[in-house]
């Protein structure tokens, strides 16, 4: 029995996924629910395992094609069924018999046709640029180049040129991002923390977290003071639906962070923030972290975000604009933390001063609000005492 397995519904709106390894071949014998291909859908990597016993007839997509939901990912079949002849193109009258394909005229010289052998190239399937259409050596260097690499090789007026399938984490946010620009009115508030007292206490229970296999960075405590903002101005964790010309207040806060992986930036959501202490936001953000960078994240894991955070400051940004995580209402982008000359109470000293930058929905909320709403994270960055600390 032939059965054409489609692939399936992935949850979370997915309608298609990327190829991106098979685990099978055709005329592999596989066991139901046996991974066969991973997929990438949004940022995750997805295993679909077979739906039953069998051979493997067919797999009609390549590695880094797009599959539709419901599309035909495999075919699977009994053992006497791979070596079954194809049926025949049939009509009224009888069979047609197909016309013998005759290979392509060639234009070459015998040096070119010398050269394409000598490099191992099918010349009839070169693409020649030269006069009336003639293979050149470039067009056999450029072939075997885009054979050796898999990157298209190309030129324009002004030169030679690369093009590179758009795919993966990349294909995803070009997808999103200039929807989400487009989405939201987007303007972007600065300030200032000065985050001296924070970074002496980090550094002080840093130490002996460390020795747990904690590494506690700054994001928990920001994560704190973020969720003391939010709770005093909660239109700030709010999404709009236009639709139904409503404000959604979310009465539960998830916090996306955001993290640069070699694939490209993914946002992993802490959720229910609120509920978890230092020591636990810690862990958990390291964990998100390493799972996006290693590819094990679960989808589940990169949505419900209510607010983000992007740490610009980690490759020594300062001030930034950064684009809302639509349909959230705001995300804050942390500069690097600067010594600089501060006047505290008349007095010139130098302190780890911080740069904020807060980009929000302008449809959602005015600039006033989000100012208090910014000084509110910043009084609880400064004033360590006003979050609640748990470090045992």
């Amino acid at each position: 029995m032939i059965t054409e397995f489609k692939l399936p519904d992935l949850g979370e709106g997915i309608t298609e996924a990327e190829i991106v390894k098979w685990k099978i071949k055709v005329g592999d014998m596989i066991k139901e629910d046996q991974p066969i291909v991973e997929v990438e859908t949004d940022k995750a990597l997805v295993e679909v395992p077979s739906p039953r016993d069998g051979i493997v007839i067919e797999t009609p997509f390549q590695e880094g094609s797009i599959a539709k939901v419901g599309e035909t990912l495999v075919i699977i079949g009994d053992e006497g069924d791979l070596n079954k002849p194809k049926k025949e193109a049939g009509g009224i009258v009888g069979v047609i018999e197909e016309a013998e394909e005759k290979p392509p005229k060639v234009l070459a010289t015998p040096a070119i046709r010398k050269l394409a052998k000598e490099l191992d190239i099918d010349i009839s399937k070169v693409t020649g640029t030269g006069h009336e259409g003639r293979v050149t050596a470039d067009d056999l260097r450029r072939f075997a180049e885009e054979k050796a690499t898999g990157v298209k090789g190309e030129g324009d007026s002004y030169g030679s040129i690369q093009r590179i399938p758009l795919r993966g984490i990349r294909r995803t946010i070009a997808k999103t991002i200039a929807v989400h620009q487009h989405a939201a009115a987007h303007v972007t508030h600065m300030d200032e923390a000065d985050f001296t007292e924070l970074h002496l206490l980090k550094e002080r229970e840093g130490k002996a977290l460390l020795e747990r296999g904690i590494k506690l960075t700054y994001l928990p405590f920001i994560i704190k003071a973020i969720i003391a903002g939010l709770k005093e101005y909660p239109i700030m964790n709010s999404t709009i639906d236009e639709e139904k010309e409503e404000l959604i207040i979310k009465q539960y806060y998830n916090i996306g962070i955001a993290v640069d992986t070699k694939d490209g930036l993914m946002v992993p959501v802490v959720k229910d923030a609120d509920k978890k202490n230092i020591i636990q936001l810690a862990e958990e953000i390291q964990k998100l972290a390493d799972d996006a960078r290693t590819r094990e994240i679960d989808l589940k894991e990169l949505k419900g975000g209510t607010f983000s955070i992007t740490n610009v400051g980690a490759l020594s940004g300062t001030y930034a604009t950064p684009i809302i995580n639509y349909p959230e209402a705001a995300i804050l982008a942390v500069g690097r933390i600067l010594d600089r000359a501060w006047v505290i109470e008349g007095e010139i000293k130098i302190r780890k001063i911080t740069p904020l930058s807060l980009t929000f929905d302008h449809r959602v909320m005015d600039g006033a609000l989000v100012a208090r709403f910014l000084k509110t994270v910043i009084r609880h960055l400064e004033d360590t005492g006003l979050i609640l600390i748990e470090l045992t």
